[in-house]
Parts: structure tokens; sequence; C-alpha cells
């Protein structure tokens, strides 16, 4: 091999010396020295210099470094604000305290394995080595030691704005009773949150005129995530949502409107409208069968059928699992007289008998508060021979009370409750001025739940 001996190499023009040609390979002889005090070294490979000192406070670290870290205390190391591509710097847990005493690596303005989040390094003796890939990714783990996945965890919250929010601890509350935009700006992890829970409740159906049926209850829909400590309903999905940052718009169904009465005729109750929120809809409640046969409408919950034998609408239609609500009851001849059926509810099918009560609501604590929601209707009954009686009770949960047969003034039917899907109660008679209308259905209800802190 020849060999070429000289003190000094100088650039016979400009201010760069090429040391051999692209794709060859420039050999330093193990033991010997590259010593560069003051002249800028590029493209030879990795070099890292050590700070002989361990760091015990908060400091900005630089580029080609490498830190020896105290974790007697926790210490917060903020990488450089505008590093290159390629730029790359060592941490390390000198003294083995930071499963106690954690590391944070604060990303001075860049990402860090493509999260706009800070990391934390949490092992007893944690070694990495991160170098920065572009703005696209950030800082990211070349190599690592002493540590098992994630090696830098990097813990975010769900984060969002929209509806009327409150908070119960670690978690936070939105509460949506009109149309709007839940707003996400960060979708968070899984170490710290990554799904909401929710609550959608579609709105009631009205009732139906004279004798006729109590509306059905707004659809009943509900996921909890697994982690989330509140009191939930039968009703649910048993998993919360991912919701990645963007914008969602809520839907909040009105109610159906109850069956009016033109002339001395009669008719049957609106179903309410749907709510929504992101893949969830819940269906609205079947409106109530007015008098003279006429059956209940389906829906998330159904009507009731009108008096003189009418069925009651079916419950969860169009079918989901778990079911969104029941069936309304159906309507009949009772001993002298005739009724209409209550309405579903979400925890009960409406009544058939006499009286004919909307069924059951379910309670939810969603709201860290445990509030029933998604009741029917009440019919209205006729019992015959003049005598006077009231209207069926509702269902739990703001199902209206259905209006009474006589005496003059009949009392009228109850709407209902509005932001709880709650259905209308059905018309009654009043023996001057006839058929009575029924009632309108109660409005829905949007709830989101997530975990915003640990």
């Amino acid at each position: 091999m020849a060999e070429l001996k000289v003190d000094k190499i100088l650039p016979a023009t400009g201010s760069s010396i090429a040391l051999g040609e692209s794709g060859k390979t420039i050999l330093i002889p193990s033991g010997a020295t590259l010593d560069a005090p003051t002249a800028t070294l590029t493209n030879i490979g990795e070099r890292i210099e050590y700070c002989s000192s361990l760091k015990t406070s908060p400091f900005t670290a630089s580029a080609s470094k490498g830190y020896f870290i105290n974790t007697g205390s926790a210490v917060t190391v903020t990488l450089p604000s505008s590093p290159s591509v390629g730029d790359q710097l060592i941490v390390i847990d000198a003294t083995g305290n930071a499963s106690s005493n954690n590391i944070t690596l604060a990303r001075g303005g860049s990402k860090i394995k493509g999260l706009c989040a800070c990391a934390t390094l949490k092992t007893d003796r944690v070694g990495v080595r991160i170098v920065y890939s572009g703005s696209s990714q950030g800082w990211v783990t070349a190599t690592s030691g002493n540590d098992t996945p994630p090696v830098m965890d990097q813990t975010l919250y769900v984060t969002a704005t929209g509806g009327t929010v409150t908070t119960s601890g670690d978690y936070k509350i939105h509460t949506f009773n009109s149309d709007a935009n839940f707003v996400v700006s960060c979708a968070g992890t899984s170490s710290g949150s990554n799904k909401v829970s929710y609550l959608v409740v579609a709105a009631g159906g009205g009732g139906g005129t004279g004798y006729g049926g109590g509306g059905g209850a707004g659809g009943f829909r509900e996921g909890k995530c697994s982690s989330d400590p509140y009191t939930d309903s039968p009703l649910d999905a048993g998993s919360g949502l991912s919701v990645p940052a963007a914008t969602y718009p809520i839907t909040v169904g009105g109610g159906g409107a109850g069956g009016p009465t033109p002339g001395s005729g009669t008719s049957s109750g609106g179903s309410g409208n749907n709510s929504i929120f992101s893949s969830i809809t819940a269906a609205g409640g079947g409106g109530g069968g007015r008098n003279c046969g006429v059956a209940g409408l389906t829906g998330g919950s159904g009507g009731g059928g009108g008096g003189a034998g009418a069925a009651g609408g079916a419950g969860n239609t169009p079918p989901v699992s778990p079911p969104q609500g029941n069936s309304g009851g159906s309507g009949g001849p009772a001993p002298g007289g005739y009724y209409g059926g209550g309405g579903g509810g979400a925890g009960a099918v409406g009544n058939s008998g006499n009286p004919s009560i909307g069924g059951a609501g379910l309670a939810s604590s969603i709201t860290s508060a445990a509030v029933t929601r998604g009741g029917g209707g009440g019919g209205s009954h006729y019992p015959g021979g003049g005598r006077p009686t009231s209207g069926a009770a509702g269902g739990s949960g703001g199902g209206g009370a259905g209006g009474s047969v006589g005496p003059n003034p009949a009392t009228p039917a109850v709407a209902g409750t509005a932001n709880t899907g709650g259905a209308g109660g059905a018309g009654g008679f009043n023996p001057v001025g006839g058929h009575q209308s029924g009632a309108a259905g109660g409005s829905g209800v949007v709830i989101i739940r997530y975990k915003f802190q640990n």
C-alpha cells in the first residue's frame, strides 16, 4: 500500500479540501485521534460530546451533546428550538431514580415522535439517543437502553370545545341542548385519554288526539369508556368513541308535534326528530296513534296505538344493538269505553292495560348525577257512562301524561320534558269541545364526557 506523508494539506483554490471521492471510504486507524478544536467537520459520522458534570436542574440541550442526569429530583430537558435534520443528542439517567423523579423532554417547539407533546422518561437507568427527522415527525428515538416501550411516554388528553362545559373530578362534560359543534383540537393518547363517553337521546313523539296513544320516547344510545367511573344505563354499548381532531356537528332533535284537532276529527301525533353525534344516531320517537283504530308510529320507541284496538308502534326502529327503545302499547276497548296505548319508553314498553301508562325511561349518571330520560307518553282513557277520568301518567324520564276525558273543561295532555327525549301525552275528550289535541314530545340531548387530566 502506497504511503503519502505530509505535514499539511491546503486547498489549491477556494476553502474546501476533498479527501477521496464519493462512494469511497476514508479509513482512520484504531488509536488515531481526529482533532478539530476550532474547525467544523461534516459528514464524518456520528460524534457526541458528553458533558462531564451531572445535570440536576432544568436546562436547554444542544445538538451533538450527551447529558448525564441526576434524578435525585425531577429534571426537565428542553430540546433545541431550531434543530436541523440529523441533529441528535443523548440523555441518560445516571443515578437510577427516573421512575420516581421523571426526566421530561420538553419539545422546544418541535414535535416528538409526530406529536405536539412533551415526552417523559420514567424507567430507572434509562438512556435514549434521539435524532431530529424533520418537521413532520420531529425528534424520534434512534437507540435506547434499560427501558420498556414506550421509551418516551407522551401522555395526552382529549381537548375540545362546544356546548355547555362542566367538570367532575378529572372529567369534562359537554352538554348540548341544541344544535352546535363539538370541536376536538387534540385526540389524546392511550396513556391519557383518547376516547369519549356519550349519551345521545333523540326527541320524543307527540301524542295522538282524543282517546289516542301516547307518543314514543326518543331513541336512547349510550357508550361508556371502560375506565370511566360513572354509573351507566342498561343500554350502554360498552365502549366509547375515538375522536380524531376534527369538528363534529351535533344535531339535537326537536320534539314531534301533538296531534291537532281539525274540526271534529282526530289526528295522530308527529314523530320526534333524530339526535346525532359522529357515527351515533338516535332515532326520534314514534307519534301516538289517533282514536278509531289508528296504530302508533315506529321510532326509537314506538307510539301507543289509538283507541278502538290499534297496535302500538315498534320500537328500536331502525334496529341497533343494544336496542335504543321499546314498542308502544296497543289501544283497545276497556269495559264500557276505549283507551289509547301508552307510548314506549327507553326502559320499558308502553302499557296496553287500563290505565295505559307510558313506558319508563332510564337513568344515567354521565353528568355525574343520576338523571332519568326517555319516558313514553301516557294514553287517554274513556270509561263510558259519562264518568270523568284522568289520562294515564307518562313514563318516568320526561313522558307527559295523557289528557282527561270530561268534565268540562277537560285536563289537557302534557308535553314531554325538554331535553329528555320524553314523549307527549295523548289528547282527551271534552264533552263540550270534543276531541282534545295531543301534546308535543320533548326535545333530545347530546352529552359527551372524557378524561382531561389525571
